[in-house]
């Protein structure tokens, strides 16, 4: 289905979301269409944040916004959705496209495979109405699916499209860039280095798959790595619990600007915290890129202000290898929390692979290392 029929059969004139791979026809139409317009379309820092912001939008015009997310910020949902949408509560009406990551039957990776199963059920639990857009549903099905939502509109209920694998697509593209020089798998690779055997804590997306692929390419033990592959926003919070149990073990925390921003509470918490023996790196892209490249706010806040304020006692930004080593080397030699934000450009390999290790070896692995040291 062409996603222009779909937004011309929704009509709505207000589109708030958390990128998705699955929705990057959608996400690239909004892009083309509106760019990043208060008005029209707002990326947000996580799917409960979108739908608040999206409850605002009707308070204040009485109209039906759209949330877009993948299905993995079901959860992100579950509060405002039952204590403010609800209609026993302020009846709100709320349509959500879902892009339906791990759908049965169809091959996805293994953080996805359990959430793909619940989709349907999470949302029908929510007494979200759905109905479901696969690559054969055609544009009068989704019509006629559209009219009975707006019966369900109507009684201040939400609906929810949920999109199978390839069924959106889209003519036009968008080319996301910066004015970055800096690599993502490049930058890894130096953390790599100067980390030596301590054990590192990466983020979901592209960033755990280069560091996979840099112990592959050094012929190192990925025994030194928690790879992040799902629970987008939580590997700061994951580095901080082993932290707080190794305290005589440096523990490096590969992030990404998405996520530091979908759940930013942790840094508050960390700093607040203040472990002595970790080392937490932003690599800060402005961007969503595991998904496609939407823009984030990254590029417009000072993480370094905001490390500070929260609590940590060391945070610098760098933006060339020549400083990054600098401060990689003065993260090693204090003992105290640091944080170091590191500009990085848009764009990875095309031949970029996978682990090649299941999520519970990993997971096996990593704590035996950590018995051991």
């Amino acid at each position: 289905m062409k996603v222009e029929k779909l937004v011309e059969i929704i009509n709505s004139d207000f589109y708030t979301g958390v990128p998705d791979s699955q929705l990057k026809a959608l996400c690239n139409y909004l892009m083309n269409t509106y760019g990043i317009d208060p008005k029209h379309h707002i990326i947000a820092a996580n799917e409960g944040n979108c739908t608040a912001l999206a409850a605002g939008y009707h308070l204040a015009t009485g109209k039906t916004p759209v949330v877009y997310m993948q299905n993995s910020g079901e959860g992100n949902i579950i509060n405002p959705v039952a204590s403010l949408l609800n209609d026993k509560v302020y009846a709100i009406p709320m349509v959500f496209i879902v892009g339906w990551r791990g759908q049965p039957g169809i091959h996805d990776e293994p953080q996805h495979i359990y959430q793909g199963e619940v989709t349907v059920k999470l949302l029908e639990d929510m007494d979200i109405t759905t109905f479901i857009i696969n690559k054969d549903t055609t544009d009068e099905e989704v019509a006629a699916a559209m009219a009975k939502f707006r019966d369900v509109l109507a009684k201040g209920k939400d609906v929810a499209f949920v999109i199978g694998k390839g069924a959106l697509s889209c003519d036009g593209k968008v080319e996301y860039k910066n004015d970055n020089t800096m690599m993502r798998e490049e930058i890894i690779q130096h953390i790599v280095k100067a980390s030596g055997e301590d054990p590192i804590v990466s983020t979901t997306g592209k960033a755990s798959r280069e560091l996979f692929e840099t112990r592959v390419a050094n012929g190192q033990s990925h025994k030194y790595d928690f790879l992040t592959v799902g629970s987008m926003g939580h590997s700061s919070s994951i580095a901080l619990g082993v932290a707080i149990n190794k305290p005589d073990k440096r523990i490096w925390c590969i992030d990404g600007d998405g996520a530091v921003l979908m759940h930013m509470g942790s840094m508050a918490v960390l700093g607040a915290n203040k472990p002595q023996n970790l080392v937490h790196v932003v690599i800060n892209n402005g961007a969503h890129e595991t998904v496609g490249g939407m823009p984030t706010v990254a590029s417009q806040i000072n993480l370094v202000d905001i490390a500070k304020a929260c609590g940590y006692p060391n945070a610098v930004c760098v933006d060339s290898f020549e400083t990054l080593d600098k401060e990689l080397e003065a993260a090693k030699s204090r003992n105290e929390l640091s944080l170091i934000e590191v500009k990085c450009s848009i764009g990875a390999r095309d031949d970029l692979g996978r682990p090649t290790t299941t999520a519970l070896e990993n997971k096996e692995n990593f704590m035996k290392y950590l018995y051991e040291i």
